[in-house]
């Protein structure tokens, strides 16, 4: 039996129907990804799924008895509460004897009062065997980097919003785990561990993401939601293009035929004599058939991104010992670098590294402390934000287009009408005259990009281009900046969309060193994704015993392999820390160069097999 049935479900806005009498059903362990143009109904469906929204028609079935969760995109707290008070808001009793530990923990060591309260605590979670709860919830707690359970859950950042959203989400141990767009505001190592749990995990699961390395790692089908039809691929990324394109030629060699018939079906309809009209009525209703069928494939439309980038002269921004910081915190220290003519530059580095301050020094948004940045003459920016564009909500979509440019040169000296070229950026013309405040996320970001690229720059800065972005449009993006005859620096979370793009990186390494690293992303993270410390709290001496207790269920051979991975996996780090560095340090030798990155290479696959039989056997001796 499914887990999850959708029957019959239909949904519409105004005269649109977003979801069309869709049925489809998700069983045990499937995982599975929602994909679609951005308004096609993916949201709309999560939230029927999670019951947030209500279906017009159909029907949502679940299982009996099973846990379902949601991972929203904007996580909300309320006043007052703590991050612990999140993490663990639920009626499990492990879980609820969990909170109390912590807290009871955290009392002790300061200072306060809770001791007599604590055997009787341990009592109980040995009862309940709430340890092994307690010990994969210290895993996910560390690797997602949350300590201070105290703090004011409303008063985290974005990122450390969703972290503790996603902790909560993950502790509760669903059956079903829905996650709309679950990488946005996080960094690329929280990403690659989420990915890498998921895909271990037993769990059910629907996400809707733009990140195509977390789709293909994490899911084993993709559903296409378009024109409010669902479209099943039993397959990777790759698949799901190869077979949508042949759906694509399929469907439109059926509606060219559709409107053969439906022209010579409408030359019917006007002929014939109103007398005999209820004699021919079943081929008036096949008229209507036909009509509908001749017209579905006009939704089909794919993002036409094609501007003409304002010609580079030889000079186009150089910078010679670039500092700058707040508040005694030095962000960059004594950067240089010459920019070249079609310099593909992505930007990594932790939040809070100095990513965006770097940005804003080259646009001349700040003043550096010390150093020069010297643009050329020709160089013009085109600067897309994280954060969304300051739009008047009262303008029409065609009128903000026309505040900018009346007509759009294209290439070749040819120049197109700013409606038209509104219309290549998936904004037809019914949707022109459209309120900027009745526009969706994603349609509000694409009209953002719009207002970039539509001034031919020459110089992009994109930083974190891709969130609210639907993969539709990221490949269509994508294929206008492999073309783009200017500079691009690309600030992004999204590992595929920097490995297509990118010829080499600025790692922004903290303490304001930037190191220059030739290679794309996936060249750099190669031999740099280590296993995070988990924050260890003291322990009351029956948890220990506990701990001896949980090692002595393995067999001798997997307790003496046990042992010796704990040895083995500090070992590796360290040597990997080792080589690294000699990395970073560089060497005229290129063989040596090689030698080390290789040998990097073979050291984290290594750990990532050590640490995931590290895993099975604690799992197993729990």
């Amino acid at each position: 039996m499914n887990l999850l049935s959708l029957e019959s479900v239909s949904k519409t806005f105004g005269d649109r129907a977003i979801l069309d009498d869709i049925t489809f059903g998700l069983s045990q362990g499937q995982k599975v990804a929602l994909v679609g143009v951005n308004g096609s109904g993916k949201s709309t469906l999560l939230k029927i799924i999670s019951g947030a929204e209500s279906p017009d028609s159909g029907d949502v079935i679940f299982r009996n008895d099973i846990v379902i969760r949601t991972l929203s995109q904007n996580p909300k707290f309320e006043d007052g509460q703590s991050i612990l008070d999140v993490i663990f808001d639920t009626d499990d009793e492990a879980l609820t004897l969990i909170r109390k530990y912590q807290r009871l923990l955290a009392q002790i060591e300061q200072g306060e009062s809770g001791t007599n309260d604590l055997q009787p605590l341990i009592d109980r979670m040995d009862a309940i065997n709430a340890w092994d709860s307690e010990s994969q919830i210290k895993q996910i707690l560390g690797k997602l980097g949350i300590n201070d359970f105290e703090k004011p859950a409303n008063e985290l950042s974005g990122g450390q919003q969703k972290r503790v959203s996603l902790a909560q989400t993950l502790i509760q141990k669903p059956d079903l785990l829905i996650l709309d767009e679950p990488t946005n505001h996080l960094d690329i190592d929280t990403i690659e561990w989420l990915e890498n749990y998921l895909s271990q995990q037993s769990m059910s699961l629907i996400l809707v993401t733009h990140d195509r390395y977390f789709l293909e790692k994490v899911t084993d089908e993709i559903i296409e939601l378009d024109n409010g039809q669902l479209h099943h691929y039993k397959g990777d990324y790759g698949y799901f293009l190869e077979k949508k394109g042949e759906r694509i030629a399929n469907e439109a060699s059926e509606v060219a035929k559709a409107k053969n018939l439906y022209r010579k079906e409408l030359e019917w309809i006007r002929r014939m004599p109103k007398a005999r009209g209820t004699k021919a009525k079943y081929r008036v209703d096949s008229f209507q058939d036909t009509k509908k069928k001749a017209f579905s494939g006009t939704h089909e439309k794919e993002l036409e991104l094609r501007s003409k980038a304002t010609r580079q002269g030889k000079k186009v921004l150089e910078i010679e010992g670039l500092s700058h910081g707040f508040d005694g915190v030095q962000l960059i220290k004594d950067f240089n670098y010459v920019f070249k003519r079609r310099d593909r530059i992505g930007i990594v580095g932790a939040n809070g590294s100095g990513k965006t301050t770097f940005l804003k020094l080259i646009t001349e948004e700040l003043s550096p402390n010390s150093g020069e940045i010297s643009k050329g003459q020709t160089t013009q920016f085109g600067y897309y934000r994280q954060q969304e564009f300051g739009f008047n909500e009262e303008q029409t979509v065609l009128e903000f287009a026309k505040d900018i440019a009346e007509v759009v040169e294209v290439g070749k000296g040819k120049t197109i009408t700013i409606s038209q070229f509104l219309t290549r950026f998936l904004f037809p013309p019914k949707v022109q005259y459209k309120l900027i405040g009745k526009l969706s996320g994603g349609e509000k970001r694409r009209l953002q990009m719009l207002e970039v690229l539509i001034r031919n720059p020459n110089f992009l800065i994109l930083d974190e281009p891709t969130n609210d972005l639907d993969l539709i449009t990221l490949n269509t993006l994508e294929q206008y900046l492999e073309e783009f005859d200017g500079c691009l620096i690309l600030v992004s979370h999204d590992r595929y969309f920097m490995d297509k793009l990118v010829d080499h990186l600025f790692i922004f390494e903290g303490n304001g060193e930037i190191s220059d690293f030739p290679g794309n992303y996936t060249d750099y993270r190669q031999g740099l994704s280590s296993k995070p410390d988990i924050p260890t709290t003291e322990k009351p001496q029956r948890e220990t015993n506990k701990e001896t207790n949980r090692k002595s269920k393995l067999s001798y051979n997997e307790k003496r392999e046990f042992e010796q991975l704990e040895k083995d996996i500090p070992e590796l780090e360290k040597r990997k820390a080792e080589l690294i560095e000699k990395l970073n340090g560089g060497s005229d030798n290129h063989v040596e160069l090689s030698e080390w990155s290789l040998e990097i290479e073979q050291i984290s696959e290594e750990l990532d097999e050590k640490e995931m039989r590290w895993l099975e056997l604690s799992e197993q001796g729990s």
